[in-house]
């Protein structure tokens, strides 16, 4: 098989990736990354808990479509009626819905806000209030974590469904967004851990289930394994990442081979003037929509206001040098070594059309072996999806997440993370 080289900002934990080539693959032709991929495994659209075994919870969506068309149908008989009425619970109600709820950029900024971390960042977040008053109080608060490139606004097509019943969270990372991005700082997956974890402790004040997707999934894993407090009451993995760059994923044969080049690209972009060469190229609005292109299986999902969110911070000073901070930094603590010693509950999302951490690779297929050794992590694998699930296919995701939020707002919080 053939080695394609793409480059890709979007995900840039996973900067460096080795890809074979296929005959119907799309590649953007830029040098300096190679990203290696993955064929489908497992069954999308289906929840699988401990052994394997279907979960009877799992909402058909043929079920989903009937019980909208008898809501909205004025003409519906009564008992048509009541059966909607009875078979759509608080946790599926938002997931029955065909049409996405989206925030326009514009509202979303409006929401803005600041916390100031450690007495000199400006760290950027938003808060969204439940519409419906729920006297459970049992239901956690969420907090959205974005991968890298990301920010805040991708989490568009999700913070209003979420927010029908949850009060929704969403934060900027310092390096990304509106966030600072403070020349000279030491980017590390610890660091980002230590940041969400006060923003629970300082801001949020209540046990939180962290939603993350990619290098955010990680920061979200490392966080409820150092959380002393209670502060982390459930984790939604979504294509989590195996480190800050792919200086982790060492037993990977097609890492080692390249592993020597790594270091090559690593010292290329500690030179100012061919790290800034490389950034100008990247982050040009064409360059951008290509590289989402190969990161997002629906298409669709890659509108105008996507390339927006992920380009307006690229201008921002400190941009440049998060960007070589974290593609030459250490990679962080691996998923492998820290889920294990978490009890509380998981739901890992992974689309299976993801180029970045496919499925037959190894944090893919460790992701994909944990509903049979540890009986606290759900999995479900989102057929005809890419690397961010919630804006490529965020219908799917709903799907799976309200139902299971729905069933964890039923259980008491104990108040412990780890296996003693």
């Amino acid at each position: 098989m053939g080695v394609t080289v793409i480059l890709c900002p979007h995900s840039l934990p996973k900067f460096l990736h080795l890809q074979p080539s296929t005959p119907n693959q799309k590649a953007v032709k830029t040098s300096c990354l190679l990203s290696y991929g993955g064929g489908r495994a497992g069954e999308g659209g289906v929840l699988l808990r401990q052994n394997n075994q279907p979960n009877t919870t799992t909402i058909k969506s043929s079920c989903i479509t009937t019980l909208r068309s008898m809501k909205l149908n004025s003409s519906s008989s009564s008992s048509s009626s009541r059966t909607a009425a009875k078979a759509t619970s608080a946790g599926a109600a938002a997931a029955a819905d065909d049409v996405v709820l989206e925030l326009e950029l514009g509202e979303i900024k409006d929401k803005y806000m600041k916390w100031n971390w450690k007495g000199q960042y400006a760290i950027n977040y938003v808060v969204s209030h439940p519409e419906n008053a729920n006297p459970n109080p049992n239901t956690p608060p969420l907090l959205l974590v974005h991968g890298f490139g990301a920010s805040i606004p991708h989490w568009r097509r999700n913070i209003k469904t979420l927010a029908k019943n949850y009060t929704v969270y969403a934060i900027d990372l310092i390096g990304f967004g509106a966030s600072d991005k403070p020349i000279g700082f030491s980017y590390t997956m610890e660091k980002w851990a230590e940041l969400i974890l006060d923003f629970l402790d300082e801001v949020v004040q209540k046990p939180t289930v962290l939603i993350g997707n990619s290098v955010g999934s990680l920061a979200c894993v490392i966080s409820a394994s150092e959380s002393k407090q209670g502060l982390v009451r459930g984790l939604v993995l979504l294509n989590c990442s195996g480190g800050m760059n792919n200086k982790a994923i060492v037993d990977d044969w097609r890492i080692k081979l390249i592993f020597p080049l790594l270091l090559l690209i690593d010292f290329l972009l500690q030179q100012r003037p061919i790290a800034s060469f490389i950034f100008e190229r990247v982050r040009k609005r064409e360059s951008l929509r290509n590289i989402l292109s190969s990161v997002y299986a629906n298409k669709e999902s890659v509108d105008d206001e996507l390339v927006e969110i992920i380009m307006e911070p690229t201008n921002d000073p400190g941009a440049l040098d998060a960007f070589v901070s974290i593609v030459t930094g250490p990679p962080g603590p691996n998923p492998v070594q820290l889920i294990p010693g978490l009890s509380l509950p998981i739901l890992v999302l992974w689309g299976d059309e993801d180029p970045f951490t496919p499925l037959d690779g190894p944090i893919g297929k460790y992701f994909s072996s944990l509903p049979s050794q540890q009986s606290n992590v759900t999995l479900s694998v989102l057929q005809g999806v890419g690397h961010c699930p919630h804006d490529d296919r965020p219908k799917l995701v709903h799907d799976r997440l309200l139902p299971w939020l729905a069933n964890l707002s039923t259980v008491p919080n104990l108040d412990n993370n780890k296996v003693v």
